[in-house]
Protein backbone atom coordinates (compact mmCIF):
# COMPACT_ATOMS: atom_id res chain seq x y z
CA UNK A 1 0.00 0.00 0.00
CA UNK A 2 1.39 3.49 -0.89
CA UNK A 3 2.41 5.14 2.43
CA UNK A 4 -0.97 8.39 3.44
CA UNK A 5 0.39 11.65 2.39
CA UNK A 6 0.90 13.43 5.19
CA UNK A 7 -0.51 17.06 5.46
CA UNK A 8 3.40 18.20 5.48
CA UNK A 9 4.20 17.02 2.51
CA UNK A 10 1.13 18.30 1.14
CA UNK A 11 2.21 21.93 2.03
CA UNK A 12 5.61 21.44 1.03
CA UNK A 13 4.45 20.22 -2.48
CA UNK A 14 2.23 23.46 -2.58
CA UNK A 15 4.77 25.55 -1.33
CA UNK A 16 7.40 24.07 -4.13
CA UNK A 17 5.05 24.62 -6.76
CA UNK A 18 4.47 28.03 -5.81
CA UNK A 19 8.05 29.41 -4.76
CA UNK A 20 10.16 27.92 -6.89
CA UNK A 21 8.78 29.96 -10.49
CA UNK A 22 8.98 32.95 -8.01
CA UNK A 23 12.12 34.82 -8.41
CA UNK A 24 10.38 37.03 -5.94
CA UNK A 25 10.23 34.84 -2.85
CA UNK A 26 12.12 35.28 0.41
CA UNK A 27 13.63 31.86 0.04
CA UNK A 28 13.72 29.59 -2.38
CA UNK A 29 13.86 26.08 -2.05
CA UNK A 30 14.90 23.31 -4.07
CA UNK A 31 15.55 20.04 -4.60
CA UNK A 32 18.90 19.80 -7.60
CA UNK A 33 20.82 16.11 -7.81
CA UNK A 34 21.29 14.62 -4.24
CA UNK A 35 21.20 18.29 -2.22
CA UNK A 36 18.47 20.53 -0.94
CA UNK A 37 18.99 24.03 -1.81
CA UNK A 38 18.08 26.43 0.77
CA UNK A 39 18.67 30.45 -1.12
CA UNK A 40 18.05 33.42 1.39
CA UNK A 41 16.89 35.84 -1.01
CA UNK A 42 16.22 38.95 -0.10
CA UNK A 43 19.45 41.22 -1.51
CA UNK A 44 18.24 44.69 -0.50
CA UNK A 45 17.95 43.97 2.50
CA UNK A 46 21.34 41.49 2.76
CA UNK A 47 19.04 38.94 2.60
CA UNK A 48 17.80 39.82 6.91
CA UNK A 49 15.57 36.87 8.23
CA UNK A 50 11.83 37.22 8.30
CA UNK A 51 9.29 35.15 9.79
CA UNK A 52 7.77 33.64 6.70
CA UNK A 53 11.54 32.94 5.93
CA UNK A 54 11.95 30.78 8.99
CA UNK A 55 8.17 29.52 8.90
CA UNK A 56 9.47 28.01 5.46
CA UNK A 57 12.90 26.88 5.80
CA UNK A 58 11.97 24.77 9.41
CA UNK A 59 9.56 22.18 7.66
CA UNK A 60 11.68 21.53 4.41
CA UNK A 61 14.73 20.60 6.20
CA UNK A 62 12.72 18.38 8.47
CA UNK A 63 11.20 16.72 4.94
CA UNK A 64 15.19 16.41 3.61
CA UNK A 65 16.08 14.74 6.73
CA UNK A 66 13.32 12.08 5.95
CA UNK A 67 14.22 11.77 2.11
CA UNK A 68 16.28 8.66 1.34
CA UNK A 69 17.32 10.97 -1.86
CA UNK A 70 18.47 13.70 -0.46
CA UNK A 71 21.94 13.87 0.77
CA UNK A 72 23.05 17.09 1.98
CA UNK A 73 21.37 20.74 2.62
CA UNK A 74 23.38 23.78 1.32
CA UNK A 75 22.45 27.07 2.25
CA UNK A 76 23.45 30.27 0.21
CA UNK A 77 22.28 33.85 0.13
CA UNK A 78 22.00 36.07 -3.30
CA UNK A 79 23.08 39.30 -4.48
CA UNK A 80 26.70 38.80 -3.58
CA UNK A 81 27.03 41.21 -0.53
CA UNK A 82 25.73 39.41 1.92
CA UNK A 83 25.00 35.35 3.52
CA UNK A 84 22.67 36.99 5.84
CA UNK A 85 22.99 40.38 8.26
CA UNK A 86 20.52 38.84 10.64
CA UNK A 87 17.05 38.56 11.55
CA UNK A 88 14.31 41.36 11.08
CA UNK A 89 15.27 43.40 14.08
CA UNK A 90 13.06 46.09 12.93
CA UNK A 91 9.68 44.38 12.39
CA UNK A 92 9.96 42.49 15.87
CA UNK A 93 10.41 46.16 17.27
CA UNK A 94 7.44 47.31 15.12
CA UNK A 95 5.67 44.40 17.20
CA UNK A 96 6.86 44.68 20.47
CA UNK A 97 5.68 48.09 20.54
CA UNK A 98 2.37 47.95 19.63
CA UNK A 99 2.43 44.41 21.68
CA UNK A 100 2.29 41.83 19.06
CA UNK A 101 2.77 38.30 19.42
CA UNK A 102 5.61 38.40 16.68
CA UNK A 103 7.91 39.27 20.01
CA UNK A 104 7.35 35.49 21.10
CA UNK A 105 6.84 33.93 17.84
CA UNK A 106 9.61 35.40 16.18
CA UNK A 107 12.43 34.02 18.54
CA UNK A 108 10.45 30.60 19.13
CA UNK A 109 10.31 29.80 15.52
CA UNK A 110 14.01 31.38 14.96
CA UNK A 111 15.55 29.17 17.82
CA UNK A 112 13.84 26.16 17.01
CA UNK A 113 15.28 26.42 13.13
CA UNK A 114 18.75 27.50 15.05
CA UNK A 115 18.27 23.65 16.49
CA UNK A 116 17.53 21.92 13.68
CA UNK A 117 20.65 22.93 11.71
CA UNK A 118 22.13 21.96 14.99
CA UNK A 119 20.50 18.40 15.39
CA UNK A 120 19.91 17.92 11.20
CA UNK A 121 21.10 14.11 10.04
CA UNK A 122 21.88 14.87 6.65
CA UNK A 123 25.47 17.23 6.34
CA UNK A 124 24.41 20.45 6.22
CA UNK A 125 26.73 22.54 4.42
CA UNK A 126 26.69 26.90 4.98
CA UNK A 127 28.24 29.11 2.22
CA UNK A 128 28.92 31.67 4.33
CA UNK A 129 29.95 34.69 1.50
CA UNK A 130 29.79 37.75 2.41
CA UNK A 131 27.65 39.62 5.58
CA UNK A 132 27.21 37.09 8.03
CA UNK A 133 25.54 38.42 11.55
CA UNK A 134 23.35 37.44 14.38
CA UNK A 135 20.64 35.61 13.03
CA UNK A 136 22.63 34.84 9.70
CA UNK A 137 25.15 33.42 11.57
CA UNK A 138 22.30 31.09 13.99
CA UNK A 139 21.36 29.15 10.59
CA UNK A 140 25.30 28.46 9.46
CA UNK A 141 27.47 28.28 12.57
CA UNK A 142 25.67 24.89 13.85
CA UNK A 143 25.86 22.95 10.78
CA UNK A 144 28.42 20.73 9.81
CA UNK A 145 30.02 22.61 7.55
CA UNK A 146 30.76 26.31 7.27
CA UNK A 147 32.58 27.79 4.37
CA UNK A 148 34.35 31.02 4.20
CA UNK A 149 35.14 33.21 1.39
CA UNK A 150 37.32 36.62 1.67
CA UNK A 151 34.23 38.23 1.21
CA UNK A 152 32.79 36.63 4.72
CA UNK A 153 32.23 39.52 7.45
CA UNK A 154 30.94 37.90 10.68
CA UNK A 155 29.84 39.43 13.48
CA UNK A 156 27.42 39.37 16.58
CA UNK A 157 26.74 42.71 17.23
CA UNK A 158 23.91 42.62 19.67
CA UNK A 159 24.97 44.74 22.76
CA UNK A 160 24.81 47.98 20.63
CA UNK A 161 21.21 47.41 19.72
CA UNK A 162 20.03 46.22 23.58
CA UNK A 163 19.95 42.59 22.80
CA UNK A 164 22.49 39.64 23.24
CA UNK A 165 24.25 37.47 20.91
CA UNK A 166 21.53 34.84 20.56
CA UNK A 167 20.11 32.03 18.21
CA UNK A 168 22.93 29.79 20.10
CA UNK A 169 25.67 31.83 20.78
CA UNK A 170 25.48 31.31 24.15
CA UNK A 171 26.74 27.74 22.92
CA UNK A 172 29.63 28.13 20.46
CA UNK A 173 30.55 31.09 21.26
CA UNK A 174 32.27 30.33 25.10
CA UNK A 175 33.55 27.01 22.93
CA UNK A 176 35.73 28.77 20.68
CA UNK A 177 39.48 29.15 21.88
CA UNK A 178 40.50 31.54 24.71
CA UNK A 179 37.93 34.36 25.57
CA UNK A 180 37.84 34.78 21.52
CA UNK A 181 34.09 34.15 22.32
CA UNK A 182 33.68 36.06 25.58
CA UNK A 183 35.63 38.98 23.06
CA UNK A 184 33.67 38.98 19.86
CA UNK A 185 30.52 39.06 22.33
CA UNK A 186 30.63 41.97 23.71
CA UNK A 187 32.34 44.09 22.11
CA UNK A 188 30.66 43.33 18.51
CA UNK A 189 34.08 42.77 17.01
CA UNK A 190 34.23 41.87 13.11
CA UNK A 191 36.40 39.20 11.74
CA UNK A 192 36.65 39.08 8.06
CA UNK A 193 38.01 36.69 5.39
CA UNK A 194 40.11 33.99 6.10
CA UNK A 195 40.26 34.93 10.34
CA UNK A 196 36.70 33.98 9.77
CA UNK A 197 38.33 29.76 10.11
CA UNK A 198 41.03 31.22 12.21
CA UNK A 199 38.72 31.67 14.77
CA UNK A 200 36.93 28.51 14.25
CA UNK A 201 33.78 29.79 13.25
CA UNK A 202 34.20 28.28 9.64
CA UNK A 203 35.40 24.91 9.04
CA UNK A 204 36.40 25.80 5.05
CA UNK A 205 38.00 28.53 3.36
CA UNK A 206 37.05 28.85 -0.19
CA UNK A 207 37.50 32.45 -2.33
CA UNK A 208 34.55 33.34 -3.42
CA UNK A 209 34.69 32.86 -7.31
CA UNK A 210 34.64 29.60 -6.56
CA UNK A 211 31.73 28.84 -4.87
CA UNK A 212 29.74 28.32 -8.17
CA UNK A 213 32.23 25.47 -9.19
CA UNK A 214 32.10 24.18 -5.51
CA UNK A 215 28.16 23.81 -5.14
CA UNK A 216 28.00 22.10 -8.52
CA UNK A 217 30.52 19.47 -7.55
CA UNK A 218 28.42 19.20 -4.50
CA UNK A 219 25.26 18.80 -6.02
CA UNK A 220 27.32 16.13 -8.50
CA UNK A 221 27.83 13.90 -5.73
CA UNK A 222 26.58 10.41 -5.87
CA UNK A 223 25.02 9.42 -2.75
CA UNK A 224 27.93 11.03 -0.74
CA UNK A 225 28.72 10.37 3.15
CA UNK A 226 29.66 13.27 5.45
CA UNK A 227 33.30 12.23 4.54
CA UNK A 228 33.06 12.56 0.90
CA UNK A 229 31.93 16.15 1.41
CA UNK A 230 34.33 17.00 3.86
CA UNK A 231 36.99 15.62 0.81
CA UNK A 232 35.23 17.47 -1.43
CA UNK A 233 35.36 20.66 0.67
CA UNK A 234 39.06 20.10 2.14
CA UNK A 235 40.18 19.85 -1.87
CA UNK A 236 39.03 23.39 -2.74
CA UNK A 237 40.03 24.54 0.48
CA UNK A 238 44.09 23.76 0.41
CA UNK A 239 43.94 25.25 -3.04
CA UNK A 240 42.56 28.79 -1.74
CA UNK A 241 45.48 31.03 -1.16
CA UNK A 242 44.34 34.43 -0.55
CA UNK A 243 45.35 35.73 2.49
CA UNK A 244 46.95 32.21 3.21
CA UNK A 245 50.06 34.09 4.82
CA UNK A 246 48.44 36.71 6.68
CA UNK A 247 48.39 35.85 10.72
CA UNK A 248 45.46 35.45 12.65
CA UNK A 249 44.07 39.54 13.12
CA UNK A 250 43.72 38.77 17.07
CA UNK A 251 47.20 37.02 17.49
CA UNK A 252 49.30 39.88 18.87
CA UNK A 253 45.45 40.56 21.43
CA UNK A 254 45.06 37.01 22.17
CA UNK A 255 47.07 37.31 25.16
CA UNK A 256 45.44 39.86 26.84
CA UNK A 257 41.81 38.85 25.34
CA UNK A 258 42.30 35.53 27.60
CA UNK A 259 42.86 37.61 31.03
CA UNK A 260 41.28 40.47 30.25
CA UNK A 261 37.79 38.68 29.26
CA UNK A 262 38.37 35.85 31.81
CA UNK A 263 36.69 38.24 34.43
CA UNK A 264 33.70 37.34 36.31
CA UNK A 265 31.82 40.21 36.20
CA UNK A 266 31.63 43.13 33.71
CA UNK A 267 32.91 45.33 36.46
CA UNK A 268 35.45 43.14 36.97
CA UNK A 269 36.53 43.18 33.31
CA UNK A 270 36.21 47.05 33.35
CA UNK A 271 38.15 47.23 36.04
CA UNK A 272 41.26 45.19 34.49
CA UNK A 273 40.68 47.23 30.78
CA UNK A 274 41.54 50.40 32.84
CA UNK A 275 44.59 48.58 34.91
CA UNK A 276 46.05 47.13 31.86
CA UNK A 277 45.79 50.60 30.16
CA UNK A 278 47.12 49.97 26.55
CA UNK A 279 46.21 51.25 23.51
CA UNK A 280 44.32 47.77 22.82
CA UNK A 281 42.86 47.78 26.36
CA UNK A 282 41.55 51.41 25.83
CA UNK A 283 40.06 50.97 22.77
CA UNK A 284 38.53 48.23 24.05
CA UNK A 285 36.89 50.55 27.33
CA UNK A 286 35.61 53.05 24.83
CA UNK A 287 33.57 50.46 22.58
CA UNK A 288 32.48 48.83 26.02
CA UNK A 289 31.56 52.05 26.96
CA UNK A 290 29.03 52.25 24.00
CA UNK A 291 27.28 49.25 24.76
CA UNK A 292 23.35 48.54 26.63
CA UNK A 293 24.81 47.95 29.88
CA UNK A 294 22.28 45.58 30.43
CA UNK A 295 23.32 43.49 27.47
CA UNK A 296 26.70 43.03 28.42
CA UNK A 297 25.65 41.74 31.67
CA UNK A 298 23.08 39.47 30.56
CA UNK A 299 25.57 38.13 27.66
CA UNK A 300 28.35 37.39 30.38
CA UNK A 301 26.20 35.31 32.23
CA UNK A 302 25.01 33.59 28.95
CA UNK A 303 28.38 33.22 27.59
CA UNK A 304 29.43 31.93 30.97
CA UNK A 305 26.78 29.41 31.68
CA UNK A 306 26.27 28.34 28.18
CA UNK A 307 29.57 27.08 28.39
CA UNK A 308 28.56 23.34 29.28
CA UNK A 309 25.18 23.26 28.48
CA UNK A 310 23.62 22.11 25.75
CA UNK A 311 22.52 23.75 22.49
CA UNK A 312 19.10 23.00 23.36
CA UNK A 313 19.55 24.32 26.83
CA UNK A 314 21.42 27.18 25.54
CA UNK A 315 18.37 28.21 23.64
CA UNK A 316 15.77 27.60 25.96
CA UNK A 317 17.95 30.05 28.06
CA UNK A 318 18.22 32.09 25.25
CA UNK A 319 14.69 32.54 24.35
CA UNK A 320 14.05 33.48 28.37
CA UNK A 321 16.56 36.29 27.58
CA UNK A 322 14.39 37.26 24.10
CA UNK A 323 11.45 38.05 26.19
CA UNK A 324 13.03 40.09 28.75
CA UNK A 325 14.69 42.10 26.56
CA UNK A 326 11.36 42.59 24.51
CA UNK A 327 9.76 43.58 28.14
CA UNK A 328 12.61 46.13 28.91
CA UNK A 329 13.84 49.42 27.39
CA UNK A 330 17.16 49.27 25.64
CA UNK A 331 16.61 46.97 22.80
CA UNK A 332 13.64 49.10 21.91
CA UNK A 333 16.12 52.36 22.15
CA UNK A 334 18.79 50.59 20.36
CA UNK A 335 17.23 49.43 17.15
CA UNK A 336 15.83 53.19 17.24
CA UNK A 337 18.99 55.03 17.45
CA UNK A 338 21.35 52.28 15.51
CA UNK A 339 19.06 51.33 12.99
CA UNK A 340 16.02 54.03 12.36
CA UNK A 341 16.83 57.10 13.17
CA UNK A 342 20.68 56.63 12.57
CA UNK A 343 20.92 60.45 14.50
CA UNK A 344 22.41 60.09 18.28
CA UNK A 345 24.16 57.40 20.50
CA UNK A 346 21.26 55.08 22.18
CA UNK A 347 20.12 56.22 25.92
CA UNK A 348 20.59 53.30 27.70
CA UNK A 349 18.26 52.47 30.81
CA UNK A 350 20.04 52.13 33.35
CA UNK A 351 22.98 53.84 31.74
CA UNK A 352 25.54 52.44 33.90
CA UNK A 353 26.79 48.81 34.73
CA UNK A 354 26.99 49.71 38.81
CA UNK A 355 23.22 49.75 38.37
CA UNK A 356 22.16 46.70 35.85
CA UNK A 357 21.48 44.69 39.56
CA UNK A 358 22.40 41.14 39.70
CA UNK A 359 18.09 40.63 40.92
CA UNK A 360 17.12 42.32 37.54
CA UNK A 361 19.69 39.91 35.54
CA UNK A 362 18.70 36.85 37.50
CA UNK A 363 14.85 38.06 36.88
CA UNK A 364 16.15 37.82 32.96
CA UNK A 365 16.88 34.53 33.44
CA UNK A 366 14.08 32.83 34.94
CA UNK A 367 11.91 30.13 33.90
CA UNK A 368 8.77 31.35 31.65
CA UNK A 369 6.44 28.24 32.98
CA UNK A 370 4.01 27.18 30.40
CA UNK A 371 5.71 29.76 27.45
CA UNK A 372 9.37 28.27 28.05
CA UNK A 373 10.85 27.33 24.29
CA UNK A 374 10.38 23.41 24.58
CA UNK A 375 12.75 21.61 22.29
Amino acid sequence: RPKPFNRLQVILQHLKMSKQTDSTAEVLLEKRGGAGIITLNRPKVLNALSFTMIQQIYPQIKAWEQDPETFLIIIKGTGGKAFCAGGDIKAIRDAGKVGDRLTQDFFREEYTLNNAVGTCKKPYVALIDGITMGGGVGISVHGHFRVATEKTLFAMPETAIGLFPDVGGGYFLPRLSGKIGYYLALTGFRLKGRDVLKAGIATHFVESEKLPALEKDLIALKSPSKENIADLLNSYHVKSKIDQEKEFVLDEHMEKINSLFSANSMEEIVEKLKKDGSPFAMKQLETLNKMSPTSLKMTLRQLREGASMSLQDVLTMEYRLSQACMRGHDFYEGVRAVLIDKDQPPRWKPAALEEVSDEFVDNCFKPLGKNDLKL
